[in-house]
């Protein structure tokens, strides 16, 4: 007769499991395999055969992994600041929940395990990138750039506009000019996406001590940049249609939700306040997200 589990145990272990849940950061980590999926999806010319989505399948579970493996370690390397932070000062490592033990093998373990499956049932290219990704997020923006310059985003936001290039490769095994477009409106789209919420959480920045853009050269000038920006990324929204891996579908959904964002920067340059600095903050997950959903939609129509 087997000895039954104490309750409390048992709820101990799931909320560790649970805070170690928490260290890949799900929601970011979502994104960025929703994006590296439609990356595949834009590889594949027609409906993909059940080859095509095993490999699919088998990319995003290995990208997934590897892109948790990165928000770990950031959580780890930035446990202080983290601390100092109201968006973050729940996070297990912040609190202490988690030590850095615990937070570097749990890292370590994630990106061999991603790398690996990657490696191994996808292709050594893809490996690589993601990899370097990993580097890129975890290495040089997280421990470099981020508490030196306050372009940090700028810069570092190639890690983040990596995931269609990374599924692109998982398909094809090269990287193509459509992949690059698409990497370029997630790089242009990352600097008025995350200075809008350095905007309202610019005290968070200053007692944390890291250098953002609100923090260096004020308000007025960040909220100029948001909006210079929104104006690039537009045109460079515009670029699937023009190259012609999108039709007018996507071209017209491309076209309102970059008048959104940039109606909200606009709005956000010519009268501040936090309320509609989190409003657009909240539209800019919205804008990427209808667009790659565009994408997706568009390519079975075209």
């Amino acid at each position: 007769m087997s000895t039954p589990v104490p309750v409390h145990q048992t709820a101990s272990t799931a909320s560790v499991l649970r805070q170690f849940y928490a260290l890949t950061k799900p929601r970011v980590v979502q994104l960025i395999v929703f994006c590296a999926f439609i990356g595949m999806v834009l590889a594949v010319p027609g409906v993909p055969g059940w080859a095509e989505v095993q490999r699919a399948l088998l990319a995003c579970a290995g990208i997934w992994l590897v892109a948790g493996a990165a928000a770990a370690f950031n959580c780890l390397v930035e446990k202080g600041i983290d601390a100092k932070m109201k968006r973050t000062a729940w996070r297990p490592t912040a609190r202490g929940q988690l030590s850095d033990r615990q937070a570097l093998v749990f890292s370590a373990l994630l990106c061999a395990a991603g790398s690996a499956l990657l490696w191994f049932t996808v292709n050594p290219l893809t490996m690589w990138l993601t990899f370097a990704t990993f580097v890129g997020y975890a290495v040089i923006y997280t421990v470099i750039l981020k508490p030196l310059t306050p372009q940090n985003i700028v810069i570092g936001g190639a890690s983040g506009a990596m995931p269609p290039v990374l599924g692109w490769a998982a398909i094809r095994g090269d990287v193509g000019p459509e992949a690059l477009i698409l990497f370029l409106i997630i790089f242009l789209w990352t600097p008025p996406h995350f200075w809008a919420l350095a905007l309202y959480r610019v005290e968070d920045y200053r007692k944390a001590g890291l250098p953002m853009l609100p923090v260096t050269h004020g308000n007025e000038f960040t909220r100029l940049q948001v909006l210079l920006y929104t104006f690039i990324l537009f045109a460079a929204c515009l670029m699937p249609f023009i190259y012609g891996m999108s039709g007018w579908l996507y071209l017209a959904v491309a076209v309102g939700v970059s008048i959104g964002f940039t109606g909200y920067a606009f709005a956000l340059w010519r009268n501040y306040s936090d309320q509609l600095a989190r409003k657009t903050f909240r539209f800019s997950l919205i804008h990427l997200s209808v667009l790659f959903a565009a994408l997706l939609v568009d390519h079975y129509l075209i």
